[in-house]
């Protein structure tokens, strides 16, 4: 089920950090640690593989971006907001 422009900005205004770019959902991971950044990355692969989507990562010193598009043509959806949730949590345990 697609949603609509309105319900994809409540959605991800729920995600703490995270924002819509165009067609994209995005969000900036601020680290102390280039190698917690790393730890991170490490952590977004693995949750990647088990929802057999992978965001598009940006590693840039003790930042990581992280840009999410929709697996299925209808658009994001739960997939995408229940795979951001899940990075967030994996930033509060790595940061």
């Amino acid at each position: 089920m697609q949603l609509t422009e309105e319900e994809l900005r409540e959605q991800v205004g729920k995600l703490e950090g995270w924002k819509l770019e165009q067609n994209f959902m995005v969000r900036k991971y601020m680290f102390s640690e280039y190698m917690k950044g790393i730890a991170f990355v490490d952590e977004v692969a693995a949750i990647s593989e088990a929802f057999d989507h992978h965001p598009h990562i940006t590693i840039d010193y003790k930042t990581v971006f992280l840009r999410l598009s929709a697996k299925e043509e209808s658009g994001l959806g739960a997939l995408e907001f229940r795979q951001a949730h899940e990075f967030n949590e994996a930033f509060e345990k790595t940061r």
